[in-house]
């Protein structure tokens, strides 16, 4: 998932996008509301933490800015503002859910894993893929009871091509999705990831879990 962090403090949007990064998510950062719309114009985001309070332009007239959208990311408003009118008026405007600063990392991440399973209209933290089974609250991925022990970047390689079975993933798409746009790497490294992931499937029994389709990508059929 890519995760856009808007937050004026430079010690929160470091903190998030380190915290996101390390459990596979591609993370921007935007350091007030004017910044993260030019952000959200040119690339594709599935979730915004949002804070209220920033220079040049207001969280809500971020939410404000975004409601007429068909077609926008989830999104976390994460402020210090804790009165209910403005919790009613961020749900209003169109964000999705609300969180109270000071916060656990740990419970953000669980709203962010939940508005995520919400854009694909999962009711359940588990999806299922055959006998794959992959649990995406504690990001744990299991064949016949057996645990894949897959690092941060693989599970989000396998969960992104198994929520979207059936259709063919370009490799730039994929790098899309799984690392930052300034990214220091080039997106020849989904190749190298998806050899270490068939390579850890083929020894619980799923060696064609993945096709590839030459000259178009990859997919889970």
């Amino acid at each position: 998932m890519r995760v856009l962090v808007v937050d004026d403090s430079e010690r929160v949007r470091k903190t998030l996008a380190t915290g996101l990064k390390s459990r596979g998510m591609a993370a921007e950062t935007a350091a007030d509301g004017a910044a993260a719309l030019s952000l959200i114009n040119a690339l594709p985001f599935d979730l915004i933490v949002l804070d209220l309070m920033m220079p040049r332009m207001h969280g809500m007239q971020v939410l404000q800015a975004l409601r007429s959208r068909t077609a926008k990311p989830r999104i976390l408003v994460l402020s210090a503002r804790d009165q209910v009118q403005d919790r009613v008026d961020a749900l209003n405007l169109g964000a999705d859910d609300y969180l109270v600063k000071p916060f656990a990392f740990e419970e953000l991440l669980a709203r962010l894993f939940a508005l995520g399973r919400r854009s694909v209209a999962e009711a359940s933290p588990e999806i299922t893929c055959g006998h794959l089974v992959m649990d995406t609250a504690s990001r744990l991925a299991r064949v016949g009871g057996i645990a894949l022990f897959l690092t941060p970047k693989e599970y989000a390689l396998l969960e992104l091509l198994v929520r979207r079975k059936g259709h063919v993933l370009s490799r730039t798409h994929i790098f899309e999705q799984l690392y930052e746009s300034d990214s220091d790497v080039s997106d020849a490294v989904i190749e190298v990831l998806m050899s270490t992931l068939r390579a850890k499937l083929s020894r619980v029994g799923l060696h064609d879990l993945i096709e590839t389709r030459r000259g178009f990508g990859y997919v889970v059929a």
